[in-house]
Order: structure tokens, then sequence, then C-alpha cells
């Protein structure tokens, strides 16, 4: 019994369940559907089922919903269970509409596998000391957005209304020539409204080349230079630390040796 709950505590094992388990549902995503399949993916839910018990027992049910990955885990097996159920009465699911949200769930098991990736928690806690640093930032930006594509559906609305009919249609396409994708295509639709060789097309032109450098190149650049740097200061601060504790070691050596001399 004690080598059987080992098993389930063995994250190696785990891992190759979810590997399996990963097989199976891609296969059965091309519409392969073996009885064999079925059962391999029922017992692969039954091992992550037991799993989570032999966790509750191990740990306790503080001990075990106080981990952050015990959570998204014990979720993901909740979530699961009814394809338990599919299993042994598939007629009754069947007909039913959330049959494939079922499926859907299935898949967000593989969510599991990120904590096994190398340094995957120092990565979320880099992001998430990124995203505490950089939130300002991140909504001056957004509500910069925000107000050209207001600005914009009043303008365009009539020459262009595939990307300005509506404030949210034109904040989506503000947001796009921001990000580089469509720059040249939404303001050659707007000048040609004006007459593709108008004074007016040009000053088109102009306002969504402004646009383009400034809430693009600029912006954009300026948020990814503050959002990465914030993701490495961890390490930084890290690396201040050391270079602090070798200082003074270096000063406590520097005093001992006139006194040996």
């Amino acid at each position: 019994m004690n080598k059987l709950k080992q098993l389930f505590l063995n994250e190696k094992f785990i891992l190759a369940v979810i590997i399996v388990n990963a097989a199976v549902i891609f296969t059965q995503s091309y519409g392969v559907e073996y009885r064999w399949l079925t059962a391999l993916d029922f017992v692969c839910t039954l091992i992550f089922a037991i799993e989570m018990v032999v966790k509750h027992s191990e740990y306790g049910l503080h001990g075990y919903w106080s981990d952050g990955w015990n959570r998204l885990d014990g979720t993901l097996v909740i979530l699961s269970l009814p394809s338990i159920w599919a299993f042994f009465a598939p007629s009754v699911l069947g007909n039913m509409s959330f049959l494939l949200i079922l499926r859907l769930l299935r898949v967000l098991r593989f969510f599991r596998v990120m904590h096994f990736f190398p340094n995957f928690s120092k990565i979320v806690s880099g992001f998430k000391l990124a995203m505490r640093d950089s939130w300002g930032i991140l909504l001056s930006y957004t509500v910069i957005i925000v107000i050209f594509g207001m600005l914009n559906c009043s303008l365009f609305h009539d020459a262009d209304p595939d990307h300005f009919s509506t404030p949210l249609r034109s904040i989506y396409s503000v947001f796009q020539i921001c990000t580089i994708e469509g720059w040249y295509d939404i303001p050659n639709t707007v000048a040609e409204y004006y007459g593709a060789s108008t004074w007016l097309a040009s000053v088109v032109r102009f306002y969504f080349c402004i646009l383009l450098i400034m809430g693009g190149i600029i912006g954009m650049s300026f948020i990814n230079s503050v959002f990465v740097d914030a993701m490495v200061s961890d390490n930084n601060d890290e690396m201040e630390r050391k270079l602090d504790e070798v200082n003074r070691k270096l000063d406590e050596l520097s005093k001992k040796l006139p006194n040996k001399l």
C-alpha cells in the first residue's frame, strides 16, 4: 500500500500519465474513436482522481489546497470528473449540449504540465513582478488607445465603416495600427474615400503615420522595455545581494590581513 501511495506521489509517473492522456485526446480530435482509447482516457482521469485523494491523505485538506499548483490540479480534476460518468453512460451525455464543453475541459488537463517545466515558478513570479511594476504604463497606454479610437470613430466612421463604424471597432482598429497590423491598409482605405491624390488624403496618411510612430513603434517599444526590465529586476536584485555579500567578505578579509602581517 505504501509503494502504491508513493507511485501516485511520484511526479514523473503523473507526468507520463499526462503525456499519454494528451496523446489520446490528440488522436480522438481527428475523429478516431476506439473503445480502447476511451478506456485509456477513463484510466488517466481515474489516476488523476486517485492522485488527488492520495495527496489529500498525505498533506491534509488545508495543506493540499494551500498550494497553488495543487489548487490548479484539483480544480482540473473536479472539472474532468464528468468524463468518468460519460464512460459508463455515453448515451446519456451524448445527447446533451454540454458534451462539447466536457471535451474542452479534458484539454485543460494539459495545464498541469506547466509546473513540470524547469524554473517555471520563477517565470510566473517574474511575470507577476512585471505586471505590478508596469500596470500603470499599460493602463495609460490603454486609455490612449481608447481616446484615439473614439476620435477616429468620429472622424472616419463614414470614410471606413468596416474599421470605424462603432467605438469598439474603432478602438480595435487603432490597436491594429499600433501593433503594426494593417497599418497601411486602413489609412489607404480612408484616403481613397477623400480621393487618393487630394491634399486631405495626404493629411490622413500623415495622421496615421504619426499614430503608427507614436503608438506603435515608440509606444510598444517603451512598454516592452519596461516590462522586460521589470521581469529581470528580480534577477538583478539577487545579483546585487551576491555582490554585496562578496564586498562584505572582502572588507572583512582586508581588515584581518594587516593584523596577520
